[in-house]
């Protein structure tokens, strides 16, 4: 395949389908888990649970990065925003992700200042034209960290010394780790994030496998890529074999991209633990700047409060991060809660399942099927 429309060919998709239907075993149910938050934007946007059966279900993982920032981390950065002769950036889906005293929008209309940037390297021009001290808020998995450490070796190689950054990136691996360690959770098998795997690869999945005897099946983010890794999976569980496969071989390398692994490496190393929200403090779950490189570090350079905020009682964004509950099932999903007011962060990012449901109208098509199952 070359061209966008071909992985989007309705009647492979409808072959596919029944392929999937083939393999279903009568009386079960299967569940399967997207971790990927682009991989629930393709799911929802083309209607891809409309093409299964009825007996296989799509949960939502925790792989939106703006989506499992805790609040604490954002009133952190709001304080360093307030410091005089600091000029704060950051994505631009940041900019309305809750604390628990406003968003970063809030935060500029009572006079600080904080820029959306597209990328680290248009945080460290800010700096090179201005005497304020410029910082990054760096988000993201694996697949974003590698900007931002090449980032912090251009601005140590170029002595721009008004740079920084306040690192928030964060791992997938302990995250999947914690949600089959949980006891609530029954998970048949995963479609493995794409773009974190263009950087990591494929090993590292091995031991979902062999530790926890779940197939995971590494897909791509076109239509047929998903419903191809589904049935991919579907057709591990029926053989009772249990492996990591690379669906989307086209983009990712089994062993990943040695190149941004090494940056990474040689500008953060792991934390003792971090805080995700809905799922708590996972150990080595996060990355942070390394010693050597202190002088770039944000959370070094500035006093931060760095208290835990608890979510909103009546967010249930933790629950939906876990896959516990779908989107709508929340009691102030679409009410009190919709992207223009998010209450949650799962509302906030384009990939948060939140917004993917409202955006898509998949809610009403979920609420329909079960007022006719009641």
């Amino acid at each position: 395949m070359r061209f966008v429309d071909e992985f989007r060919d309705a009647a492979k998709a409808r072959a596919l389908a029944a392929e999937i239907a083939a393999l279903c075993e009568p009386g079960r149910e299967y569940r399967f888990m997207e971790v990927c938050g682009g991989h629930t934007h393709t799911i929802y946007k083309h209607g891809i649970e409309d093409y299964l059966p009825e007996n296989i279900t799509l949960v939502h993982g925790p792989g939106c990065p703006v989506c499992v920032i805790p609040m604490g981390r954002v009133d952190d950065a709001i304080h360093i925003a307030r410091t005089p002769g600091v000029l704060m950036t950051s994505f631009g889906d940041m900019m309305r992700v809750p604390g628990s005293g406003g968003n970063f929008f809030d935060s500029n209309a009572e006079g600080t200042n904080i820029r959306m940037v597209y990328s680290p390297l248009d945080a460290l021009k800010l700096a090179r034209q201005t005497d304020r001290h410029v910082v990054f808020m760096a988000i993201g998995f694996e697949t974003t960290a590698p900007s931002t450490a090449m980032t912090v070796l251009r601005a140590a190689e170029e002595g721009i010394t008004n740079f920084s950054v306040f690192c928030n990136h964060v791992t997938i691996l302990p995250a999947i780790k914690a949600i089959l360690d949980s006891p609530d959770q029954r998970i048949d098998g995963f479609l493995g994030p794409g773009h974190v795997s263009t950087v990591i690869g494929c090993e590292p999945y091995r031991f979902i496998a062999r530790d926890y005897g779940k197939p995971l099946v590494v897909a791509g983010f076109e239509p047929l890529d998903v419903l191809q890794s589904i049935y991919r999976l579907m057709l591990q569980v029926r053989e009772g074999r249990a492996e990591v496969e690379n669906q989307y071989a086209r983009v990712v390398a089994w062993q990943g991209n040695p190149t941004a692994l090494r940056v990474i490496t040689e500008v953060m190393e792991p934390r003792q633990h971090f805080e995700w929200r809905g799922l708590g403090f996972i150990s080595h779950s996060a990355l942070r700047v390394k010693e050597a490189f202190a002088r770039f570090d944000a959370e070094r350079i500035f006093d931060l409060p760095g208290v835990r905020v608890a979510d909103p009682k009546a967010c249930q964004c933790g629950e939906v991060l876990k896959g516990v509950l779908k989107p709508w099932e929340c009691k102030v999903f679409g009410t009190a809660c919709t992207p223009e007011t998010p209450i949650g962060t799962c509302m906030v990012s384009p990939e948060g399942a939140c917004a993917a449901y409202y955006n898509f109208g998949r809610f009403t098509r979920e609420r329909v099927r079960e007022a006719s199952a009641r």
